[in-house]
């Protein structure tokens, strides 16, 4: 949700003849951050209630993209998003089956792969009531959100952190990029998602090491910014089973 304040302050200008207005403007945001399980199962209700919580003056239309690891660790998982979308069709509108991208960073290092994804939303006719759901790690959010950032000149998007580190980092964030001319998010936007989904059954198919790292990238926050959380994730996290400070 979006609330912008426009203000004009007028001073004179250097030379005494003139006026100069110089125009202001605040901009507050805020969007929800789901935490749920199994999201694209029977009975998965965060999807819905985020497009009915946002409001609509239309069924929406929604296009879904894939990180194709997840779909290797799942091969299911485009069969029942269709499904899902099926059972939910009185609330938005899949307008394609959900379209398979190549995940990590390599997806940030081809650009016609940008302009692939953008003029599918534009074939799609898909407009600034629709949604662009990224469904994968962060370097494919952050694709995602930079495609969606810059069609129509912001379609709004909600993102599905697949990662234990995109759900701490580029999940919640709100910065959109890829790489471009040999540096690293040279193109992006900052376009705040327009909902965040967490879902914790993408976690279990995670390695080990990678659950780790993204564990570690949570601690490195907590220890700079968060001393409380910190001591949270000390004191819990060997008794959530999933990581213990000081394990291999």
């Amino acid at each position: 949700m979006t609330s912008v304040m426009f203000d004009a302050l007028e001073r004179v200008d250097a030379s005494g003849e003139g006026r100069v207005l110089f125009q202001r403007f605040n901009i507050a945001y805020e969007y929800p951050v789901y935490f749920t399980r199994d999201l694209f199962s029977g009975g998965g209700s965060a999807l819905p209630e985020v497009i009915a919580m946002l409001g609509n003056d239309v069924k929406p239309k929604l296009a879904m993209f894939v990180d194709d690891g997840v779909v290797r660790e799942m091969p299911d998982l485009i069969r029942r998003i269709d499904s899902f979308s099926e059972a939910h069709r009185d609330v938005f509108e899949l307008v394609a089956p959900a379209f398979v991208v190549p995940g990590g960073e390599r997806a940030k290092n081809i650009p016609a792969l940008v302009a692939e994804l953008q003029s599918r939303l534009v074939e799609l006719e898909l407009d600034r009531h629709s949604y662009v759901v990224g469904v994968g790690g962060g370097a494919l959010l952050d694709l995602i959100g930079y495609v969606a950032a810059t069609t129509h000149r912001g379609i709004r998007h909600i993102r599905v952190p697949t990662t234990v580190l995109a759900q701490n980092d580029s999940g919640v964030g709100v910065k959109n990029g890829v790489n471009a001319f040999g540096v690293k998010n040279l193109l992006g936007t900052f376009a705040p998602p327009a909902a965040v989904i967490n879902d914790s059954a993408f976690i279990d198919v995670l390695p080990g090491r990678d659950k780790r790292a993204g564990m570690a990238e949570a601690v490195k926050v907590a220890l700079i910014r968060d001393a409380a959380f910190f001591r949270m994730a000390r004191d819990q996290g060997g008794s959530a089973g999933h990581f213990r400070l000081g394990a291999p």
